[in-house]
């Protein structure tokens, strides 16, 4: 495949077209991942005043963010039911660092389960959250 398809964005599974929401944007962020983003779905990301539904979300988050079951549970009001859902937290040893246990809390909590979780920048790791869903 492409050189896109080797970017860490476009692990995400986001596609061109998309509308993806950013939440937690902040000095820190990784800015190459941010352009990465932007150039796989060919605009830019809207921000966390956005108020259409999205297709996908990353969420940049760090341990001294507050509560992460609330903020999944406000991301799952605007995301599209089959949407994208990315969190993305300080690789351990990084200041802000968020134990997996942590997020799996939360994600269970806001009725979701963290699924991979990966390498995507200098500094971040990213945990895909999927829907748990009954039967099918």
């Amino acid at each position: 495949m492409g050189k896109q398809a080797e970017s860490p964005a476009a692990r995400f599974g986001f596609a061109p077209g998309q509308v993806v929401q950013e939440f937690g944007w902040g000095d820190d962020v990784d800015g190459d991942l941010r352009a990465d983003v932007e150039s796989v779905v060919g605009s830019e990301l809207v921000d966390e005043d956005y108020d259409d539904v999205t297709d996908g979300v990353i969420v940049w988050w760090r341990d001294e963010d507050g509560d992460l079951t609330d903020m999944l549970v406000d991301v799952l009001t605007v995301l599209d039911d089959s949407g994208l859902i990315w969190l993305l937290t300080p690789k351990p040893g990084r200041d802000g660092h968020v134990a997996h246990d942590e997020i799996q809390e939360a994600a269970t909590t806001a009725g979701l389960h963290a699924t991979s979780t990966f390498a995507v920048a200098p500094d971040w790791s990213a945990t895909k959250l999927a829907y748990r869903g009954r039967g099918r």
